[in-house]
């Protein structure tokens, strides 16, 4: 039987007219578990980190999984066994790791806009390191971890004014942006560090966005940051670690990033070459991670023609999938199990009650009403951004194994939506 892999997802491929996931038949998993449904390939996850693993071979290094791509707990586990660190941008993200057996000290605390009372549970956990985005949250964080009579570990994020050359609600280390400390700002803001007396000083971060497909933004921001640690530790203040955050792409619509591995050796020979290959180096990967370790399994509901459009209308919407309407984003979608027939022209949504509430534009499809089609590349911002809007239950997930599939999520009932809620008193 003829075997047939998909673009970017190796892991998911066709025997014959029908899709699998590793050795696990998705139509099977469709039927066993309804539709929306998540399907995750444990092999493709593993494979992503091994490329990370390689170009980092025979370095001093932590690889840290930036979770806000994906917050499952069993994908956390998964990490967590393979000797993953943990970047946070919350305290309820913290709490996850710890429910899925990550380390304490493996975990780095990013995002702008933490507050006392997560920064006092992260020093109490004993969290690795905070990565500080402001001056004002140097002050902060000195006066949270003096009343508790501890010292927290930090590296400042540095805003380096590179263009990633990605989607503007993606880009992160521009001078507009809202992240990091200002480039020409950063040696002052590590004198006043140096200053505090409850902060110790561990190293510098940077992180300029997400989705780059090219090498150049990276090489770019490497030399800024290093012209920093130089400069920073010219002043007499020593950095343990450096860390140059995530952000490469996948492949969504014939994107050809750079392999993990390769694209790492190209900006170690500039490392190497500067004098700084003996350092300690974190990144904070997540899309390149599971992005393309995950299909979205959903039913399509009807075919509606129009005189302009042609619809087809499926049972996942914008609250499981909300990349198109949020960044017009594109994901290919396949059928599960391949049809014979002329196909057209479809406009694929979801029931939502929002025009906005789309999946592909203009997709060539021989569908017909009960057939499954899997969109792929689902395995970041998808489920992490998904919401309950119309009051829609999120879908289940099931990881697969080799031949064995996994139920990592109940699909959410509207009696789980209503839980937390109170009816007011009386009649």
């Amino acid at each position: 039987m003829t075997t047939t892999s998909l673009p970017g997802a190796p892991h998911f491929h066709y025997q014959g007219d029908e899709l699998f996931a590793e050795r696990v038949r998705v139509g099977d998993l469709a039927r066993r578990h309804g539709t929306p449904l998540f399907v995750y390939a444990k092999a493709s996850m593993l494979a992503a980190l091994a490329a990370y693993q390689r170009g980092f071979a025979g370095r001093d290094f932590r690889i840290c999984y930036a979770m806000k791509a994906n917050s499952s707990l069993a994908l956390l586990q998964v990490f967590a066994q393979a000797g993953c660190g943990f970047d946070i941008v919350s305290g309820g993200e913290l709490e996850r790791v710890l429910a899925a057996g990550g380390k304490p000290q493996d975990i780095i605390f990013s995002g702008v806009g933490k507050t006392r009372a997560e920064m006092k549970r992260a020093l109490e956990a004993g969290i690795g390191c905070f990565n500080v985005e402001s001056e004002a949250e140097l002050e902060v964080l000195n006066g949270v971890a003096v009343e508790l009579g501890q010292v927290a570990p930090i590296s400042i994020r540095v805003n380096p004014d590179v263009d990633p050359k990605t989607h503007p609600y993606i880009s992160t280390g521009l001078k507009g942006n809202k992240f990091g400390i200002a480039h020409d700002r950063t040696l002052h803001a590590y004198r006043r560090a140096a200053a505090l007396p409850g902060l110790r000083v561990e190293g510098i971060d940077c992180h300029i966005g997400s989705q780059i497909t090219d090498e150049g933004p990276y090489l770019d921001a490497m030399e800024r940051i290093l012209d920093l640690v130089q400069a920073i530790e010219g002043a007499g203040i020593p950095l343990h670690h450096i860390d140059f955050g995530g952000g490469l792409g996948i492949t969504y619509k014939g994107d050809a990033p750079p392999a993990a591995d390769a694209l790492w050796r190209k900006l170690f020979e500039r490392i190497d070459a500067r004098g700084f290959g003996q350092r300690r180096f974190m990144i904070e990967p997540g899309r390149s991670l599971v992005g393309n370790a995950a299909i979205c399994v959903t039913e399509v509901l009807y075919l509606k023609p129009g005189e302009h459009k042609n619809f087809c209308v499926v049972d996942a919407a914008m609250n499981d999938l909300p990349r198109p309407a949020m960044y017009q984003a594109f994901h290919a979608i396949e059928p599960v199990a391949k049809r014979s027939g002329n196909s057209s022209p479809y406009d694929v949504v979801g029931p939502v009650c929002e025009s906005g509430d789309w999946i592909g534009r203009d997709r060539e499809l021989a569908a017909q009403p009960g057939d499954f089609l899997a969109v792929m590349s689902a395995g970041a911002y998808c489920m992490s951004m998904a919401s309950n809007y119309n009051t829609r239950g999120r879908a289940a997930e099931v990881l697969v194994d080799g031949d064995r599939a996994f139920v990592i999520r109940e699909r959410e009932t509207p009696a789980d939506l209503m839980r937390v809620e109170k009816l007011l008193p009386g009649a």
